[in-house]
């Protein structure tokens, strides 16, 4: 036997390097007390957050420090619903005055046309944004599949950039020949949807604390995809222990389709498909009813809640107050770039509190509450630990040791929080302008350093993404 004295032994495994957010005027962790912190610091080792205090008590040095004098520290910000090839498509003449359904009609010639390097263009358009606005997370719809487009070509992009990523494999079915919206161009065979979904759940979904990537299956909508896809697509997403997402109750239009083809709500069809539970979340639920909120209460369904696509496609107000009184999970989306035309995550929170306190004014009855029907606090709260409760996320929305090391830092000393951060830094974050992210850290990773992305040259991004956006409505003109 060899001596133990002489024997050789095992390398010790590499010290996983530092992140030290040094002396931050105020740290808003988000946890279960709300606590701010004040002239503080975060440790991070490798990808978790290691410790988080007061400044003097936490180490001076780490392999990288960031100077935080002056700035306020968030967790990264969560967005629960996206459609990101969409940014080739703002601002297009002819639907700009849309509402939903002729929206989709005139839109969807032009999405027909995508391909797969136009996907992963606008993809990266799109996150960058959002990691320019101090988002972390972010979940992405992708519904169609012209011309060889996969979801593979959004989850690649999502990796170069550095953003922590909700992929979710969209479908549509039912094309206009059988009374659905889409044209037939753009559907696909529902045999073909669930052998991609079972292939991109085995390729690409990670289960694990701090996973990158996660999968969820998606099928557009109930005007676009059969009752048989819905029910398949819920049973192999609970088989294979992944999430479900879809669009419901979004505007009037919606609601009048749902009981004229299946003489349900579109909360009621949700349940007869088995499409309510803990696992389960829904873009907008702006016509929502009572009985809706209850039911999404009971089974722990979530809400991803489009402020911006909501105002800009007239379809409503969320009932958002009553769904978190009542107990409805409720995150943050915000939706499509051609519905909204921005993708400035923290602009999306802001919009959320304001438009809560205008549209409980608008209400009849029970206006009691008025401003406070929405606070700045809790607005950062639906934009942090409320996206993560929606994508089922326990490792991210807050920051505490042992988390994600995913954060955002605003610059207070900025114009836009001028005579407002001196007396509130987490209130000026949400009542003062929408202002960009100093720095944001996805993952222990620096990806936006003093405003500036660090990832990916964005000015040649941009360009590609002009061109493509070009090509695009060309070729749409072209064929029509």
């Amino acid at each position: 036997m060899p001596d133990p004295e002489t024997a050789p032994t095992a390398p010790a495994p590499p010290e996983r390097p530092t992140l030290l957010i040094r002396n931050a005027a105020c740290i808003a962790t988000q946890d279960d007390a709300r606590r701010e912190l004040r002239d503080a610091s975060v440790l991070v080792r490798g990808r978790r957050i290691e410790a988080i205090g007061p400044a003097a008590e936490l180490p001076q040095t780490a392999d990288e420090v960031i100077d935080a004098r002056g700035h306020l520290v968030v967790p990264g910000l969560v967005n629960t619903h996206h459609h990101m090839y969409q940014s080739l498509t703002r601002a297009i003449p002819g639907v700009q005055d849309a509402e939903l359904f002729s929206w989709l009609r005139g839109l969807y010639p032009l999405w027909a046309g995508l391909t797969p390097e136009m996907v992963r263009v606008s993809t990266q358009v799109a996150m960058a944004e959002l990691l320019l606005s101090g988002c972390t997370t972010s979940s992405d719809h992708l519904y169609l599949y012209p011309n060889g487009v996969r979801l593979d070509d959004s989850i690649e992009a999502a990796a170069a950039i550095g953003m922590r990523f909700t992929a979710t494999r969209g479908s549509m079915s039912v094309g206009r020949s059988q009374g659905g919206l889409p044209p037939d161009r753009v559907v696909e065979a529902e045999d073909a949807i669930l052998r991609d979904s079972e292939r991109l759940i085995d390729r690409h979904h990670d289960a694990a604390h701090g996973a990158m990537v996660q999968v969820a299956l998606a099928p557009c909508s109930p005007f676009s995809v059969s009752r048989a896809l819905m029910r398949e697509s819920a049973l192999l997403a609970r088989a294979r222990g992944v999430r479900l997402h879809t669009h419901l109750a979004e505007n009037d239009h919606d609601i009048a389709y749902s009981r004229e083809k299946f003489g349900r709500t579109p909360a009621e069809y949700a349940e007869e498909l088995g499409w309510v539970g803990p696992d389960v979340w829904h873009a907008h639920c702006v016509k929502l009813d009572a009985d809706g909120i209850a039911l999404f209460a009971r089974t722990r369904t979530g809400v991803a809640h489009c402020p911006c696509s909501n105002m800009r496609l007239a379809s409503g107000i969320a009932p958002v107050r009553r769904m978190l009184d009542a107990g409805v999970p409720v995150g943050l989306g915000v939706d499509g770039s051609a519905s909204n035309d921005g993708a400035q995550m923290l602009a999306e929170a802001r919009q959320a509190m304001l438009l809560a306190r205008v549209g409980r004014a608008l209400e009849p009855f029970g206006c009691d509450s008025g401003p406070a029907e929405m606070t700045a606090r809790d607005a950062l709260d639906l934009a942090t630990r409320g996206g993560a409760r929606v994508l089922g996320r326990t490792d991210i929305g807050h920051l505490a040791p042992g988390m994600c090391a995913d954060l955002a830092l605003f610059d207070l000393r900025a114009l836009a929080f001028a005579g407002g951060a001196v007396h509130d830094p987490v209130g000026a974050l949400l009542l003062c302008a929408s202002a960009p992210a100093a720095f944001t850290v996805v993952d222990g990773r620096v990806v936006v350093r003093d405003g500036r992305l660090a990832t990916l040259e964005l000015e040649p991004l941009v360009r590609r993404h002009n061109r493509l956006a070009r090509d695009l409505a060309e070729a749409a003109r072209r064929a029509a």
